[in-house]
């Protein structure tokens, strides 16, 4: 893959000028661009205004210091997953830990060898131009599936397939290896492959289900199903990512056997999205609770996080066809694709159903999907 360096942004965050100025010279002479900050303010004020694809942040600055800086970038809207290298002189090792635990790419020592940090920042643009050429990869993708009926096949059949033995595969080898005598990094490797072949299985299945909905392929297949016993079966399948992430999923006491006529796949789709949505925004050793009640004529699901909420200024759009292909950052940075909760929304209006949500930002969501106990077809004239 070719990189065009001058299409790249690089800030330089120091309080020491000639740091700034020996920066400058190592990543003009490489063709970025570059922008420059003394201190943790005019750094966050500069990215907000020039999205830069990489930081070289100093750690030990006034006003505000670099893993406070870090803090505000990656808990912010703008730009919260941009390749950040620490250039720090503390060698401490509980330093440079809780640098990446705050969301550090990479780091290097002061004095620096000018190479390695030619190198390391390198490495970074290139995994950033990477990432870039991936999404619009994917943005091309997804305007392909809307237009092309085969494409539909070809990723049901020659990936879908061999993605969930993968996943299983792996599934299998996080759980039988955890707590066996084998190196900690290889276990990690192995645990985050695992996660993010879950993801990405999530992501093509919700495509798949999406696409067959658009072409008008999404056949219903209606049968009699116990929605508890669904969700059971949902909690065991994301037993290993909820004690990854040291999340307690439970289905309140008051919830009863519910027997309703309906697709079990799309409802399972439904209520794996809800899951997968609401472990992602929750907080480590926190709990998400399912309560299942039965009306006169439908059975009302409810998934109940206490993570951190939604803004109120997006409540209006979040389950509608605006935010698909948003992309939003749960409290780890797990990515999204935006498509799940679009997915909800237009499944289960298709269920004959309606879905609902109640937000508090930073104490949590609650999603309420109301199915009827008898699917009945349902014909709409244009």
């Amino acid at each position: 893959m070719e990189i065009n360096n001058s299409d790249y942004k690089i800030l330089i965050v120091d309080d020491v000028r000639a740091n700034v100025m020996l920066l400058k010279a190592l990543v003009k002479k490489n063709n970025y661009q570059v922008l420059e900050a003394c201190d943790g303010k005019q750094a966050l004020n500069l990215f907000e205004e020039h999205k830069p694809d990489l930081i070289l942040l100093d750690i030990m600055m006034p006003i505000l210091n670099g893993y406070q800086v870090m803090e505000s970038i990656r808990t912010g809207s703008t730009k919260p997953d941009v390749a950040i290298i620490l250039i720090t002189a503390l060698d401490n090792k509980d330093d440079i830990v809780k640098g990446f635990n705050a969301g550090a790419n990479d780091y290097i020592s002061k004095p620096f060898n000018n190479e390695e940090l030619e190198a390391r920042v390198r490495h970074q643009i290139s995994l950033t131009a990477a990432k870039k050429e991936i999404e619009q990869k994917t943005r091309d993708l997804i305007t392909v599936i809307k237009n092309r009926d085969k494409l539909y096949s070809v990723i049901a059949h020659d990936l879908r397939s061999p993605l969930s033995s993968v996943k299983m595969i792996l599934t299998l080898l996080v759980s039988e290896l955890k707590g066996v005598n084998i190196n900690v990094d290889l276990y990690d490797l192995l645990d985050e492959a695992n996660r993010t072949t879950e993801n990405i299985f999530i992501l093509l299945d919700n495509l798949l289900k999406w696409t067959k909905s658009q072409i008008g392929k999404l056949n219903l297949s209606v049968q009699k199903i116990d929605i508890v016993n669904i969700i059971h079966g949902l909690i065991d399948l994301y037993s290993l990512m909820s004690q990854n992430k040291r999340i307690k999923i439970t289905v309140s006491p008051e919830s009863k056997d519910a027997e309703i006529i309906s697709d079990p796949d799309i409802i399972k789709t439904i209520i794996r999205n809800l899951l997968s949505n609401a472990m992602k925004f929750s907080y480590s050793d926190s709990e998400v609770i399912f309560n299942v009640e039965e009306k006169d004529e439908c059975v009302i699901i409810s998934v109940e996080d206490f993570g951190c909420g939604i803004p109120e200024e997006k409540k209006a759009n979040i389950l509608s066809d605006k935010e698909m292909g948003y992309t939003s950052y749960g409290t780890k940075n797990e990515e999204g694709s935006g498509l799940g909760l679009s997915l909800c929304s237009e499944f289960t209006k298709k269920l004959g159903g309606h879905i609902w949500f109640e937000s508090e930002e930073n104490k949590g969501s609650k999603f309420y999907v109301c199915l009827p106990k008898v699917y009945k077809e349902i014909t709409t004239t244009e």
